[in-house]
């Protein structure tokens, strides 16, 4: 299994990018929202991967962050959803955003995305609005396993983000909220407060779980 490829932007294309390997070219197939995070041609950078393998085909996908690609793990794993429905999804909103949206129970967010009708959408957030929590509480981790990968333009959501909200969501669920009701506070309050750190998080999430007189 191909985890990981760092190399040489060779060439840059629609939904792909060749990544130059010493001496081998790997061509990536990406979502429009990592295209837009690679830095340009003769550019050193890395990418998590994922391989999909058919009958008739392989393919071998990329993203930034090893968050990104545990969310297309779990699209994928919707009945309905393939490699190219996750890649849309993910390019649309982004991991941050497929988080919250599934935590949300934000249909709409997720039928954002080119291709994806209001019947799919909806059944990934029913399907995955169990699993969200565990994944949300995992990006802390998984941003860890960046490595060597260079940093995303100020303009894309940061490894940061994800760390503070695994972090909220950990310590939301430590203090003994259900998992569900934690990922939906942290959601919101990262929605209401772009790049709030952790403590900001959990305050704000905080007040969101209080009972309402």
């Amino acid at each position: 299994m191909i985890g990981k490829l760092t190399g040489v932007v060779d060439h840059k294309g629609p939904g792909m990018v060749l990544l130059d390997v010493n001496g081998v070219g790997y061509e990536l197939h990406c979502s429009d929202r990592t295209l837009a995070e690679l830095p340009g041609v003769g550019s050193r950078v890395a990418l998590f991967t994922e391989l999909l393998v058919r009958e008739d085909l392989m393919q071998l996908f990329g993203f930034r962050t090893a968050y990104d690609r545990e969310w297309h793990r779990l699209l994928v794993s919707v009945q309905g959803v393939g490699a190219k429905a996750s890649m849309a999804i993910l390019g649309t909103l982004g991991a941050e955003g497929v988080a919250r949206a599934i935590a949300l129970g934000d249909a709409a967010a997720v039928k954002a995305a080119p291709g994806v009708g209001p019947k799919l959408a909806a059944r990934v957030v029913n399907e995955l609005k169990d699993k969200a929590p565990g994944v949300m509480a995992m990006g802390g981790d998984v941003v860890e396993a960046l490595g060597d990968a260079p940093a995303a333009p100020a303009t894309a959501v940061t490894p940061t983000t994800s760390a503070a909200q695994a972090e909220a969501l950990s310590a939301l669920r430590n203090l003994g909220y259900a998992p569900a009701d934690a990922a939906q506070a942290v959601a919101r309050a990262a929605g209401a407060e772009e790049g709030a750190g952790t403590s900001a998080l959990i305050r704000a999430a905080l007040r969101l779980l209080a009972p309402k007189d």
